[in-house]
């Protein structure tokens, strides 16, 4: 859809501040001055994997996907969004000359002027796009991924189970995270390195503990069997980018064979005692293309989500990742609201989008108002381990948020002071609104 012009408003110079709210989990998100330049993506692949892909930015522009807010300076603020989680327009602000803020957008917004800053004026408006729901405390958890990475084993996974009893570390569900599965898109299919999933999820409900597992539930990798087998199961004409040195295609969750594979996933995992599922990559549901039924991007997505629900099951515990935001509400308990943490400070690319403390802290302190709201937040894993840059920095980041704690170090791998950091971190999630 083209842009239309539909609002504009006159900003106190040196005062003003503009908030994009990015499409996804990783996308980032914050308030900018006018002279500012927000972050864009690195390059076109980063544009896929991480921004919204079919609405770059020019140049010179705010934008919004879902919700740009405007703080002129005089007190008030003026919020532009989408309606509902349905349909979510871009949403944008130039500067058509000094002070003067032109708002455009590419599908019908909704207006709401607020008074008492732009942090009262998002808690606000978020609580307008969700109906009331209270959300009970979350344990702690520990997660396979930021200390074994794809090269993960079942013995890692118990090795761990053991080290958190003798610790203390309470953790109450233990996450095996990508590195188990035979290709992106066969998910009930091992990959002989792991070891047996059987025996890593035996090994944790015995303790009394949940076991969780990683998916990307909507990409099917060109080196997969389902890509082999099924061609009709993908989404026509979508490229969901390029990772695990392969080309990515999406699963086309209208296709009655492709909805049933999807259902029967997570069925197969709820059989074996699995009740936490975290979904990655989850942009890849809503991209544009060819589907075997005429549904657009978003219902597509949030079908294939409320597919994931019947498989795992009504108690099961959704925890959505790099997902797109708006349209998940009501569908996920658990949201990741920033880019992945990384032992790095700063992301490799420059682009904060990409695995690093920085980006992390960003975005998670600037969605934390959606805490307790539409999710619990997921902040990304506590890493305090002696090589992690800033550690101290990003505990504090930690501590200052209500969502999901997770420890994500090898614990054998933590000295005393990142030992007693992360059992101190290591608490229910806060039940109310942040």
């Amino acid at each position: 859809m083209s842009f239309a012009d539909i609002g504009e408003i006159t900003c106190v110079p040196g005062r003003a501040w503009v908030f994009e709210h990015g499409w996804q989990s990783w996308s980032p998100t914050g308030a900018y001055g006018l002279g500012d330049a927000p972050p864009r993506p690195a390059d076109e692949t980063i544009q896929i994997l991480c921004y919204r892909p079919e609405t770059p930015v020019p140049n010179g522009v705010f934008q919004g996907e879902g919700l740009l807010a405007v703080e002129p300076g005089d007190g008030s603020v003026e919020l532009w969004s989408a309606a509902g989680p349905l349909h979510v327009p871009s949403i944008r602000a130039r500067e058509a000359e000094p002070g003067r803020l032109v708002i455009s957008a590419d599908g019908p917004v909704r207006h709401r002027r607020a008074e008492g800053g732009l942090a009262q004026a998002l808690r606000g408006w978020a609580d307008t796009m969700a109906q009331p729901r209270t959300f009970p405390a979350v344990p702690p958890m520990w997660c396979t991924w930021y200390g074994y990475w794809d090269k993960v084993t079942d013995a890692d996974v118990i090795e761990n189970l053991a080290l958190a009893s003798r610790h203390g570390l309470p953790a109450d569900m233990f996450l095996i995270d990508d590195g188990y599965e035979a290709e992106i898109g066969d998910w009930l299919e091992g990959r002989p390195g792991f070891g047996s999933l059987e025996r890593a999820v035996d090994a944790i409900t015995a303790t009394g503990r949940r076991a969780g597992i990683w998916t990307a539930p909507f990409l099917v990798g060109h080196r997969s069997r389902v890509f082999r087998e099924h061609p009709e199961w993908l989404v026509d004409g979508a490229y969901a980018g390029r990772m695990w040195n392969q080309d990515l295609a999406v699963l086309d969750v209208t296709h009655p064979g492709a909805a049933e594979h999807l259902v029967n996933v997570f069925r197969t995992f709820r059989a074996m005692g699995i009740t936490h599922f975290k979904l990655d990559y989850l942009y890849a549901g809503a991209l544009a293309g060819g589907r075997h039924e005429d549904l657009d991007p978003i219902a597509a997505y949030r079908r294939g989500l409320e597919l994931i629900r019947e498989g795992g099951g009504a108690e099961a515990t959704l925890h959505g990742c790099g997902a797109p935001m708006l349209p998940s509400i009501g569908l996920v308990d658990i949201m990741r609201v920033s880019p992945d943490i990384a032992p790095t400070l700063l992301p490799r690319s420059g682009d904060i989008s990409q695995p690093s403390q920085l980006g992390a802290r960003l975005t998670g302190a600037a969605r934390e108002f959606l805490h307790a709201r539409w999710w619990v937040n997921d902040p990304d894993c506590i890493i305090l381990r002696p090589e992690v840059e800033s550690r101290e920095e990003w505990a504090a980041h930690i501590a200052g948020t209500g969502g999901l704690r997770g420890a994500g170090d090898p614990i054998a791998a933590l000295d005393a002071w990142g030992l007693e950091t992360t059992r101190r971190l290591m608490v229910p999630t806060a039940t109310d609104p942040s």
